[in-house]
């Protein structure tokens, strides 16, 4: 998947702008950074975040829980990514059956 359409969608869903060309390991420390913000400036900010992007709460319950001593920051940045990527992916399933499969089928 292409780094770039993650980015642009992060940009969109959290309304920031994080530079385009950056690795994983660069936009999961970006992405960290604002969240961490967020945790000590506008957690309310955060969790209606976090529910628009659809970031599933029992998982991040459970990573918070387990692993006390990581950044939270990161934690939450991992979640945001792997759940915009599966967003991504998924449109574009649907837009790939849609429109290469057979018009004649679809009606």
């Amino acid at each position: 998947m292409e780094q770039a359409t993650v980015i642009q969608t992060i940009n969109t869903d959290l309304a920031i702008a994080l530079p385009e060309k950056m690795g994983n390991d660069e936009l999961t420390t970006a992405l960290a950074a604002y969240i961490n913000q967020l945790i000590q400036t506008d957690f309310q900010k955060l969790v209606a975040l976090l529910y628009r992007i659809d970031v599933h709460e029992e998982k991040l319950k459970h990573l918070l829980i387990d692993h006390p001593d990581e950044d939270a920051g990161i934690i939450i940045a991992t979640l945001i990514i792997e759940r915009t990527q599966q967003k991504i992916n998924s449109k574009k399933q649907f837009y790939d059956k849609f429109f290469t499969d057979d018009v004649e089928e679809k009606w």
